[in-house]
């Protein structure tokens, strides 16, 4: 097994990235854990180039069957002859190392790489854009992926989230560019070699790997300094502006934001009754996009993925008649149900700056006449334990707030870390606000039904299982 640490000194001593492996000839791939959207994806891209890919998940779901249903041969369970006759066997940070396939790949003496290397490996084979930040890479890369396609380019891209016009989040294109969804949760952007680069921002999130946010902020200015390509990056992030003031005399970064001094700059804004409908400045000509997607920072995500699709010789009216027709990705912002004539929106939203953001969106929605109510599902206890603080006033946009308790997402509970830290934290700072605990889902319904009006707005945010209240409140009515 690789030796990796995801550990890091104060000093922050980059991830080394494993050997590249050869993907030019066909390989037999195990991917550990096949069913997750990270893993999933890697699995389509390298069966649709011609690999031999198997894989493993503890149980069945939609995801599994539809990776069946293409050929990939999915073994349900953990088992060590899962990994027998492969070449290269995968994991993800989920996946623990004494993982009866990965040790047994190990003692086999199969080249055992985290998700990371193989991704590495496969960007390697082609010239690749990638997209990074805290918040906004799914979309912005769905974006920036359509923009392509419409400019004649068949890309390749491995994206976090199911695109809807696609119906997926990963595909072989038949064209030499990838468009990768660049993670910085583990390492893994630090060891994909791109040729391209989008920066949405440099928010604190992460900190059990990272560890301070001096860390982050030099992991993201080593990845934009090894880019050879174009650099496109957010003025109006404070980080990213300290980067591009770093590098501008090193590289050739485009800003864009609503910043007066970015090189695209947004100069008007508004909401319409299908999305919202932005101008920008660039190269003195302003130009028009209307977008069905809400928010303000969907107007940076596509402004950030028509930068680059122009970088790339697509011109900016191809990639604004693209933005007019985009229906999106899942879980980003959708508007799921109506109860009670209210308006039920469901987003993945899970980090203070996300969460103001979708609850600013939310307000400004035109069905909204009457509360704004946002349920929100903390995620992971180390992030909790760390960062609860941290959303003492993301909230605000709200009439009233329901806090229900973590979802793990695979790490380990810790002893008096629950989401009840989340409310003390926003009642801390805000005595007056309406703020519900209810550490069970039924509780959370029954608080959300108890409050729903006609002309609300109840919008459920969090990366967890959170996605499916919408459908629970529906049916429970």
């Amino acid at each position: 097994m690789t030796s990796d640490s995801y550990s890091l000194s104060p000093q922050r001593a980059p991830r080394r990235p494993a050997p590249r492996v050869d993907l030019s000839q066909q390989r037999r791939i195990h991917v550990v854990g096949i069913g997750g959207p990270g893993m999933s994806a890697l699995a389509i891209v390298l069966h649709e180039w011609g690999h031999a890919v198997s894989g493993s998940d503890v149980r069945q779901s939609r995801t599994t069957q539809t990776l069946s249903d293409m050929g990939i041969q999915v073994f349900i369970g953990h088992d060590s002859k899962n990994v027998h006759g492969a070449e290269i066997v995968t994991y993800s940070t989920a996946i623990p190392f004494d993982n009866v396939e990965l040790t047994t790949a190990q003692k086999m003496g199969v080249t055992v790489l985290h998700r990371g290397d193989v991704l590495g490996s496969m960007c390697a084979t082609r010239n690749s854009i990638g997209v990074a930040g805290t918040h906004g890479k799914t979309t912005t890369s769905a974006l920036l992926m359509q923009m392509l396609y419409a400019g004649g380019e068949e890309v390749s891209y491995v994206i976090g989230a199911k695109v809807r016009e696609t119906g997926t989040g990963a595909a072989a294109g038949s064209s030499n560019i990838m468009v990768v969804e660049m993670d910085e949760s583990d390492g893994t952007a630090e060891v994909i070699p791109v040729e391209s680069l989008i920066v949405t921002n440099i928010d604190v999130d992460h900190l059990d790997y990272f560890g301070t946010e001096e860390n982050i902020r030099h992991v993201f200015s080593t990845i934009v300094s090894q880019v050879p390509g174009a650099v496109v990056m957010c003025a109006d992030d404070k980080n990213c502006q300290a980067i591009i003031d770093q590098r501008r005399n090193q590289q050739s970064i485009t800003s864009y934001g609503f910043s007066d001094w970015a090189d695209a700059s947004i100069t008007s804004f508004v909401n319409t009754a299908t999305g919202i409908r932005f101008e920008f400045q660039y190269q003195n000509e302003t130009h028009i996009v209307e977008l069905p997607l809400r928010g303000r920072h969907n107007a940076l995500n596509c402004l950030a993925a028509i930068l680059m699709s122009f970088a790339r010789g697509v011109s900016i009216n191809q990639a604004t008649l693209v933005a007019q027709t985009f229906a999106g990705v899942e879980r980003r912002f959708d508007e799921r149900a109506v109860v009670r004539d209210a308006l039920m929106i469901d987003d993945y939203a899970h980090l203070p700056a996300e969460i103001e953001a979708a609850l600013s969106a939310a307000t400004g929605h035109p069905r909204r006449t009457g509360k704004l109510i946002a349920v929100f599902q903390p995620n992971r206890f180390h992030r909790i334990e760390n960062m609860a603080n941290d959303y003492a006033d993301c909230f605000h946009e709200a009439d009233i707030v329901v806090i229900t308790d973590i979802y793990a997402s695979g790490t380990t509970p810790i002893a008096g870390v629950t989401g009840e830290r989340v409310v003390n934290a926003v009642l801390s700072a805000h005595p007056d606000a309406h703020v519900i605990w209810a550490p069970t889902r039924q509780q959370v319904i029954t608080e959300v039904l108890s409050h729903l009006s006609p002309g609300d707005v109840c919008i459920s945010m969090g990366c967890g299982d959170i996605g499916q209240l919408p459908d629970e409140i529906a049916s429970a009515v």
